[in-house]
Formats: structure tokens, sequence, C-alpha cells
């Protein structure tokens, strides 16, 4: 790996992490979870996670009404009402990235795919993919919303990470 390539490494992981943290923030979540990771991946510069789901027509803000709508539906069940979303006036400061467990699988299986597949540095597209080993939780149950299948985004995921 070059060092440009640890550069741009470094600084997608940091802006994927910190992006992570403060979708997380942005909904009233201490942790981010692995729907924040997906919605942080979306955001990032390379394109290949938004072009993955594209694939599937499901837009990037169509993937973040379907989050909003299963967090909505888990209150809702527990006869809460949900909080009205608004930016975060917390700020993500210089300190460790802290994530629910499944966010730091999904994130540790991310960089292991970005390993094997041999690329110079992590994808939107590489966070995805790994994303939908997930079989419980918040992503799943968006995609489920979204009527778009696991096995058929991590197929989109893994060639956009490969182009």
């Amino acid at each position: 790996m070059s060092i440009r390539d640890k550069v741009a490494d470094a600084t997608t992981i940091s802006a994927l992490l910190t992006g992570a943290e403060q979708e997380a923030l942005a909904v009233g979540d201490e942790l981010p979870g692995v729907e924040h990771l997906v919605l942080a991946a979306l955001g990032l510069p390379d394109g290949t996670a938004a072009t993955a789901f594209g694939r599937l027509g499901v837009s990037p803000d169509a993937f973040r009404t379907a989050v909003a709508q299963v967090h909505a539906e888990a209150l809702a069940t527990v006869g809460v009402a949900a909080p009205d979303a608004g930016p975060s006036v917390r700020r993500v400061g210089p300190r460790s990235f802290r994530a629910s467990a499944t966010a730091d699988e999904t994130f540790r299986n991310a960089t292991a795919l970005k390993q094997d597949s041999g690329a110079g540095r992590l994808l939107g597209a590489h966070v995805v993919a790994a994303a939908c080993e997930q079989e419980r939780g918040t992503f799943p149950r968006a995609l489920q919303a979204l009527n778009v299948g696991r096995a058929e985004l991590r197929a989109a995921a893994v060639t956009e990470a490969r182009r």
C-alpha cells in the first residue's frame, strides 16, 4: 500500500467514523449503529455506497427515510413517541470512536473485505457489503421496508468495490 493509499484510507476512515457518530447524535442515539455507518458511507466522496444502492433503485434519501421509519416503529411498540430529529449541537471531539457491537463488527468486516479484495483503500461499498451480513437490527429492517434483499445489495456493493 502506497503512502497515497494510506493517507486516502485514513481520510476515508476518519470521515466514515465521524459521519457515523454525527448521524447517531442527530437522531438522539448515543452510539452509532450499523445504519449510521451505512448512512455515513452513503456520503463518502467515492460514491460507491450510493451507486450500490442505486443499482437496486434506492436513493440515499429513501434509505434515510426507511431508517427513521424503523426507529419510529420500534419506539412506538414500547409506547414512546419518536423524538423530533434535528441537527445535534454536540460536536465529535478528538477521542476514541465508540459504537454498538454490531457497528464495530461491521467496520472490522468492511476493513477485512477491503484487504481481501486487494483494494488500496476502504470504500463505502465495503461498508455496505459488510453491513449486509447483519441479520437483525435496524439496517436489515430498513432494507426490508424498502423491499431490498441483503444478498442483492451485498452483490451490488461487491461489484462497486471491484470497479
